[in-house]
């Protein structure tokens, strides 16, 4: 199958390989022309066979929207677009809305894997027509993990997006509770060994998991994580997904709770920050911000337009 990728960076160039490695064929276009096959949007449509797919891999707000926008210019009648960023669900409505005028399919994916998905696989969850999602399952059988899962047509457009916004507010949950834990480890006087308790929790106990695998691996660089400073933003989801629960009245205390937290890291150089710090940059390459670092921005995530 063929596939235009637009924006080859950590997440899109990895998953570019992962397709290829399946024996598809993958056009991609980059704005650093160092890694882009060709040299613009319309050179990529124009190098694909119809019916095209062309998956977008930009950053979610203005320039998802905007290269959603151009795409319905270029590409024609029964071909489909797939936005894996990290959308908000109800931008991946109005987008099919606009697509659809123009005959053109639009398929949401939420994905999970991060830096280690071109090795491990891509979780994927998808929402859009069953007709577009079955003209992609090669695709995505691709990108997901061997085995039964790591793949779900969560329902129709949207779907995919709330399911990956509520997902990474489960993550933000369970990333606070190691944190917690860690800080409350190290601040006992009794625990005088950390770093082997974790990695003792590996294996035999109810809370063993990737994420506290990444733990381990963060305590093994550095035991103390003397070199980070105690700052962890937040991406965006979190908030989509605590301003749903509020517009469905659906309680998410700990959740919010994770949230609130991330905001209290600017204010202090939290210990527990630390560990939060350590985890995403473990499992997604995120940026940290260590003792001698700048200053960041807030939610890597633009809101919604409304």
């Amino acid at each position: 199958m063929e596939l235009g990728m637009i924006g080859l960076g950590r997440m899109g160039g990895n998953m570019a390989k992962r397709i290829k490695q399946a024996g598809h064929t993958v056009v991609g276009y980059d704005r650093d022309p160092a890694v882009s096959d060709v040299g613009s949007l319309e050179e990529l449509v124009q190098r694909l066979n119809a019916p095209r797919a062309v998956w977008v891999m930009v950053p979610a707000g203005g320039p998802t929207r905007e290269t959603v926008d151009r795409l319905g210019e270029l590409l024609e009648a029964g071909d489909v677009v797939i936005d894996g960023g990290n959308s908000h669900y109800q931008d991946d409505q109005k987008h099919a809305e606009l697509l659809a005028e123009r005959g053109i399919g639009f398929v949401d994916a939420g994905v999970s894997g991060g830096v280690w998905g071109l090795q491990n696989g891509y979780a994927l969850m998808v929402g859009g027509g069953d007709e577009n999602v079955k003209q992609l399952m090669p695709i995505f059988e691709a990108l997901k993990p061997e085995g039964e899962y790591g793949f779900v047509h969560a329902g129709a457009v949207g779907a995919g997006h709330f399911a990956k916004m509520v997902h990474n507010g489960i993550e933000y949950g369970m990333m606070q509770a190691f944190a917690e834990g860690w800080e409350l480890l190290e601040a006992s006087g009794v625990v005088n060994n950390v770093p082997e308790t974790f990695r003792s929790w590996r294996e035999g106990t109810v809370i063993r998991s990737w994420l506290l695998d990444l733990a381990d691996r963060a305590l093994k660089e550095d035991p103390e994580l003397a070199h980070l400073k105690g700052y962890a933003q937040d991406s965006g989801e979190g908030r989509w997904t605590v301003q749903a629960a509020v517009d469905l009245a659906v309680p998410l205390p700990v959740i919010t709770a994770s949230l609130f937290a991330r905001f209290a890291s600017r204010q202090d150089d939290s210990p527990a920050m630390k560990m939060i710090a350590a985890l995403r940059n473990q499992f997604g390459g995120h940026a940290v911000e260590t003792l001698k670092g700048a200053d960041s921005p807030g939610a890597d995530v633009a809101p919604p337009q409304s």
